[in-house]
């Protein structure tokens, strides 16, 4: 039984607005919030980073002359980072824990949630979305413009193909490109990543035909997630040419699809400064989760020295490239060692648009405007990366320390995955600016003193960031204390959301498309069989 909740939902909207209109009224004009979000990034896949295949150079200008975040952290795979992101609660708190949403799934991000376009909307800014959505659809008021967006134009689902806009995922074939809610086909053919950069520096040039009211653009990137598994990685054949000393085909492939993803990003820069807003606005750049490497979910990626894969605990596999780039912030450009957790945002946003947090109830992020302003301490001292009930996995950072239990795909993911083809390079040192991890030596035992099905594996991340050290038989005490602590969060966790998918999904039925299937008279859904 699926129960109705627009009522709901429309309660949840008022309440909200009027929590946010509680905040104090000022005069300064209030800063322009752009969110820039890239899809299964790996931590070695930017030049700021030290990669030394793939030059970001537009990515590097912002990041050098901004706050880079050494100690940032995602949840390991799509739907929980942006659940988290929308709401600031973790998604142990949301049924958000286990997977991805699959598109032919009946549920969503909860609609009791307020999320974080819903409550700037509040603070008076108007929200813009293009991209990836991946927090359910099933029926239309899960979707982006009924979440608090003024417009959106991009997929409802996970991934799919980069030209022709159709997702081949749960059994079916179907098309997935929308603008404010309907299918959108003009699209068809073209590649995503120009098609979403141009709607992105459209907005921008519309909205700065009237600036009475700030920005807030939510630009969720394709890129560089693998698409359909008959063509992975596609790409213009221009953007090929630039990495030809790069012989691995995937990982060429995957290249290109990062610079396009660079040249992406100068363009919107370029149009925030053409209209003079770039000087009152606040760039987030943040991946999802760690990148798939060595030909997981067919990418080639490369999370490097770091540990493990998307979809994984390990470092590789849940600490983000990010940076924060503002002329508002006076005491960059740095890099900056505080804990940050992808749920700070929300807190975050509302403080930088005058808000108070603290009218959002259960919270479980914190602002980290601040620190970010000022460059004092963090205010934080943990992060739960995980407790996923169904595959027996979890990990929490406290101080230096993290604990990791389980392991996702039986423990088949979690070694170290340099990029293919090293000799393919742009550079042969890093810029002296860029964040580069520094690791002991590695141990012949590193792949085997951890066997965490078997007991609970203690790293000191700040010493040990590579995780070839497990220490959990040298100190007792701290494991214990890990352990109680992930004790407490999970008495607070609510079970996963995860529903079977159903037939009423099938894009054959809805004229080929993967659309919201559920009508508002509909109470019962048919399983698949």
């Amino acid at each position: 039984m699926i129960m109705m909740t627009r009522y709901r939902s429309f309660i949840t909207f008022l309440n909200c607005w009027f929590l946010c209109g509680l905040s104090a009224s000022s005069n300064q004009p209030k800063p322009n919030i752009i969110l820039i979000v890239a899809d299964d990034l790996g931590w070695n896949d930017v030049s700021f980073h030290g990669s030394s295949q793939i030059p970001t150079p537009h990515l590097d200008e912002l990041a050098y002359n901004g706050i880079i975040l050494s100690n940032y952290y995602v949840s390991p795979i799509c739907t929980p980072t942006r659940g988290a992101l929308m709401t600031g609660r973790h998604p142990i708190h949301l049924g958000l824990q286990h997977e991805t949403i699959h598109p032919a799934a009946p549920y969503g991000l909860p609609l009791n949630e307020t999320t974080i376009a819903t409550a700037l909307k509040g603070l008076g800014y108007k929200t813009h979305m293009v991209g990836k959505w991946h927090l359910g659809f099933f029926e239309d008021v899960y979707t982006p413009i009924n979440r608090g967006f003024d417009s959106h134009i991009g997929y409802y689902s996970g991934k799919e193909d980069y030209y022709n806009h159709c997702n081949d995922e749960d059994g079916w074939l179907g098309y997935d490109f929308f603008k404010d809610g309907t299918p959108y086909k003009p699209t068809f053919g073209q590649y995503s990543t120009e098609i979403y950069t141009q709607a992105a520096e459209d907005i921008i040039r519309n909205h700065s035909k009237n600036q009475s009211e700030p920005l807030f653009l939510y630009f969720a990137h394709q890129s560089v997630h693998s698409a359909n598994n008959d063509q992975p990685l596609q790409v213009p054949d221009r953007y090929l040419e630039k990495f030809k000393d790069i012989h691995h085909e995937g990982r060429r492939t995957y290249a290109a699809m990062v610079s396009i993803l660079d040249e992406s990003v100068q363009n919107l820069t370029e149009t925030l400064k053409d209209v003079g807003m770039l000087n009152n606005s606040v760039i987030i750049f943040t991946s999802d989760n760690g990148g798939p490497a060595n030909g997981f979910d067919v990418n080639f990626a490369s999370n490097f020295p770091l540990r493990g894969v998307k979809a994984t605990l390990w470092e590789g596999g849940v600490r983000g490239a990010a940076f924060v780039h503002s002329p508002l912030i006076k005491s960059s450009p740095r890099i900056s060692n505080g804990m940050f957790h992808v749920c700070d945002w929300f807190p975050t946003f509302i403080d930088i648009g005058g808000g108070d947090p603290s009218k959002f109830s259960n919270l479980d992020g914190t602002s980290q405007w601040p620190s970010l302003k000022s460059g004092t301490k963090s205010p934080r001292t943990e992060i739960l990366h995980n407790i996923d009930p169904i595959y027996n996995v979890s990990a929490l950072r406290w101080m230096d320390f993290k604990v990791i239990i389980g392991d996702t795909y039986q423990g088949n993911w979690s070694g170290w995955y340099p990029p293919e083809q090293v000799t393919g390079i742009f550079s042969e040192e890093a810029d002296p600016r860029a964040l580069v991890v520094q690791c002991p030596n590695k141990p012949s035992n590193a792949s085997t003193n951890c066997n965490p099905f078997k007991a609970p594996c203690l790293y000191n991340i700040t010493h040990d960031p590579c995780e070839y050290f497990n220490i959990a038989n040298e100190n007792p005490d701290v494991v214990k204390s890990l352990l109680d602590k992930l004790e407490k969060y999970q008495s607070t966790m609510i079970p996963p959301g995860n529903k079977p998918i159903v037939e009423a999904a099938n894009p054959y039925l809805h004229g080929g498309n993967w659309e919201p299937w559920v009508e508002p008279d509909m109470t019962v859904v048919k399983l698949r069989p």
